[in-house]
């Protein structure tokens, strides 16, 4: 039983301890990458370089940085494996993709 318990804490352990932070700059209208593959638990980072406001909001509710201001950050999590389209809900037509394996 021991054995178990120890074999699921490393796991838990290595899959948070290797977690990556990704970035991606909202400027000139368009995400920046528009398009990430990541590892299901990693953090992205959205940063708004427009002067407008942005959110970057996933259609299957993965992850919603909220309204973001000129130069205001928000880093989310995507805990679930698969894709999800995502885009901005003050400006439709802004549209990104994350991959998480």
């Amino acid at each position: 039983m021991r054995r178990i318990t120890l074999a699921l804490a490393l796991t838990a352990f290595s899959q948070h301890a290797f977690a990556a932070d990704h970035a991606v700059e909202i400027k000139g209208m368009k995400f920046v990458p528009a398009a990430l593959e990541i590892a299901a638990g990693d953090t992205i980072t959205f940063t708004n370089a427009d002067a407008a406001p942005h959110t970057a909001t996933a259609g299957d509710a993965a992850f919603d940085t909220g309204r973001l201001k000129k130069g205001e950050s928000k880093q989310v999590t995507v805990a679930a494996a698969g894709d999800h389209d995502f885009k901005c809900l003050v400006h439709p037509m802004m549209k990104g993709k994350v991959t998480a394996k």
